[in-house]
């Protein structure tokens, strides 16, 4: 075997030099890595993960396009990154492309036709929590769609770290280490993730994946039917069937990945693009609707967190109103004003305070931003679900399944229906030319992270890595304000007193991460310069290319 373990250059991906950005009142002295902020002329790409960035950065290198980039970077995660997104999950994307049409991808994991959730069995995780998974699709669809590069050639980087392997990073390692007890239940994950079938990677260890290397060359060999239809595919149905789970062969090889249905909106000049049901495109569009019936440029810090609070509090009560015929509604700006006369500064009532974070989670799912220097970009959002998803992975196959069905992690299912998430990709626009790619992961977070960096950007003026880094606020519920307090890039003090004493209940959370993760692009049409941002939560990077 190599010694290659691609561990010559990752020390330099995560160096933490400097760079100096224009202060936030929020965040002195802050200044992000320079491996989480560039700028360039060519293009850029932002993810979770430095590995699957460069992936995506050797396309645009070889003359590909953002959407080259963005296969590259999906597939590379789903080996890099194998706690939040895989072969086994679901994917939702959105793209504009150079003569500014805008279209999206919907390759969530989806129910089987026959599937019947009274009868169906139950499961917290394993087979049958296992739904039909939709990236190979979606990630295949986008690259014969709009991409330029083949498929082989755009794979090349994930096979080579999985066949080589890779330093496996702190978060990583944690995330795995969290769910031992699931990882142990399970013959193939056992096999593929824990040492002598009991010891989690530590950091800094080399974690080769020789199956899921095998996996990826048969589908760059032979594209979505390998893996649908193929040999891949045949194991897959034998395991699930085999193991209680639900899905036959035939359910597999008649999935596909959908054109998604899009939405959009209006904010202060920019139009906002996003995806419908089973995305909460409606859920993030609406937020901005209520967020522009205030004059958030002029308010203070406080009064802007608070704003947002109670826009985001009502689009969250929302939630189950997206439907067919009501979809349409909750996007439109005269529902918005109808219920921005509940937006207010001060809250309910003076109440006790309310501390700790012990139960808002790391959240989970992984976001890719890309684009280059024609104006087209892509933002992708891949996802398990859970950490680490249903806990199985087909021996022979080594990869994870998403936790999809089984009445556990997602609500009942119907037959033939898909998984509906939080998942939010969002594209900005102005007079036709881009401006933004940007999406988050954090499970019910990701919209409301996702708001937060447009209003940062669009309404407070900051510069993308700042408004990417700034903290946040979620709604934990109908009465309790959550704030990022933690050090160095947490709200203020006086902030977080002046949202008390307005009467909210407010929940500090120390901890990094919890707020949503961020992977953002920017462009300056006038300067004709792309800037890309990598959420300083986590490990990944914003690159661009070395060479046209």
């Amino acid at each position: 075997m190599k010694k290659n373990y691609l561990l010559m250059g990752l020390a330099g991906l995560l160096a933490a030099c400097k760079v100096s950005v224009p202060q936030s009142a929020m965040l002195k002295g802050y200044q992000p890595k320079a491996t989480q902020v560039v700028t360039s002329d060519k293009g850029v790409v932002t993810a979770a993960h430095p590995l699957a960035v460069r992936a995506g950065t050797i396309m645009l290198e070889k003359g590909g396009n953002a959407v080259d980039a963005a296969v590259a970077t999906g597939f590379a995660l789903a080996v890099v990154e194998p706690s939040m997104s895989g072969l086994g999950g679901r994917l939702q994307a959105i793209v504009r492309l150079p003569n500014g049409d805008i279209r999206g991808v919907d390759a969530t994991t989806q129910a089987p036709a026959s599937y019947q959730a009274a009868t169906a069995p139950k499961g917290a995780d394993g087979y049958a929590t296992i739904g039909l998974p939709g990236v190979v699709a979606g990630l295949t669809k986008l690259l014969q769609q709009y991409g330029t590069l083949p498929l082989a050639v755009v794979m090349a980087p994930a096979i080579r770290y999985a066949e080589e392997g890779f330093a496996v990073l702190p978060g990583e390692a944690a995330r795995q280490a969290s769910v031992k007890k699931m990882l142990m239940k399970y013959t193939g994950t056992r096999r593929y993730f824990l040492k002598q079938d009991s010891i989690p990677y530590k950091a800094g260890e080399i974690l080769v994946q020789t199956d899921l290397a095998t996996t990826l060359k048969a589908i760059a060999e032979g594209g979505r039917d390998a893996f649908y239809k193929g040999a891949v595919g045949q194991k897959i149905a034998a395991d699930i069937q085999a193991n209680g789970g639900v899905f036959t062969a035939q359910d597999l090889a008649d999935y596909q990945a959908l054109d998604a249905q899009l939405l959009s909106t209006s904010y202060r000049g920019y139009d906002v693009h996003a995806l419908s049901m089973p995305c909460y495109g409606a859920i993030t569009l609406e937020m901005l609707n209520l967020m522009e019936t205030r004059p958030l440029s002029r308010y203070s810090d406080a009064d802007w967190a608070s704003s947002l609070y109670q826009a985001m509090k009502l689009a969250y009560r929302d939630r189950p109103k997206q439907k067919k015929d009501s979809i349409q509604i909750l996007v439109s700006k005269a529902y918005a004003r109808t219920l921005a006369g509940q937006m207010q500064i001060a809250g309910p009532a003076a109440q006790a305070r309310v501390t700790g974070s012990d139960t808002l989670s790391v959240g989970h799912t992984t976001h890719l931003s890309t684009a280059d220097q024609s104006g087209m970009m892509v933002a992708l959002t891949q996802s398990l679900g859970p950490v680490m998803g249903s806990g199985v992975a087909t021996p022979g196959l080594g990869f994870m399944y998403a936790q999809t069905l089984g009445g556990g992690y997602l609500a009942s299912m119907k037959g033939g229906e898909r998984a509906s998430s939080h998942i939010s990709p969002v594209l900005l626009t102005k007079g036709g030319k881009p401006f933004m790619a940007l999406g988050a992961a954090g499970g019910d977070l990701i919209p409301t992270a996702v708001v937060s960096v447009i209003s940062r950007v669009i309404d407070r003026k900051l510069p993308l890595a700042t408004a990417v880094a700034a903290p946040r606020v979620h709604p934990a519920d109908k009465e309790t304000m959550l704030m990022e307090t933690r050090t160095g890039l947490g709200w203020e003090a006086a902030v977080v007193d002046a949202e008390k004493a307005r009467g909210f209940t407010v929940r500090e959370v120390p901890q990094s991460g919890r707020f949503g993760r961020v992977h953002a692009i920017r462009f300056d049409t006038r300067k004709k310069r792309i800037s890309g941002a990598a959420d300083p939560d986590w490990e990944g990077e914003a690159r661009a290319p070395q060479k046209p």
